[in-house]
């Protein structure tokens, strides 16, 4: 039996239940949780679902979980990002059996990754370029790179 099957919904829901109850009593995240979330029992269904979709392949989650955090980034700092994944890793470490904590772990990191990623990264102007033509070469470019 791999990891991945060592997880499911129940547990899932049970986890995410526990970690956000910590969340909600820590001195830095819970500050901005509490405020940002009003319907705790609606963010907690949302977020079994999620997790759902990423460790199960359920398809249950259908929000958009980059404009969600970009919302708050004047208060998500990086070491805000490892604060939370500390708690994680506690929680999922008390909650799940060893594999599937680690599963979870894992998965965690590459996500928060991906989003500070999105929160933070932000090309230099003369870096950038225009959308329509990003990932696409002009005709005149492909012939000079074909040049000598």
């Amino acid at each position: 039996m791999d990891d991945a099957s060592r997880i499911d919904e129940a547990g899932l829901k049970k986890l995410v239940h526990e970690f956000y109850a910590r969340v909600r009593e820590d001195a830095e995240l819970g500050p901005i949780f509490n405020e940002a979330v009003r319907d705790w029992p609606d963010h907690l269904d949302k977020l079994t679902a999620f997790w759902s979709s990423v460790m199960l392949g359920s398809g249950r989650y259908k929000g958009q979980p980059v404009p969600a955090h970009l919302k708050h980034k004047d208060r998500i700092t990086p070491a805000l990002f490892d604060r939370w994944l500390g708690l994680w890793n506690e929680t999922t470490g008390a909650v799940m059996e060893p594999g599937a904590a680690a599963a979870l772990q894992a998965k965690a990191a590459r996500i928060a990754e991906s989003l500070q990623l999105a929160i933070y990264f932000r090309l230099e102007a003369s870096e950038r370029r225009p959308a329509s033509r990003a990932g696409r070469l002009s005709g005149k470019e492909i012939e000079g790179s074909m040049r000598p």
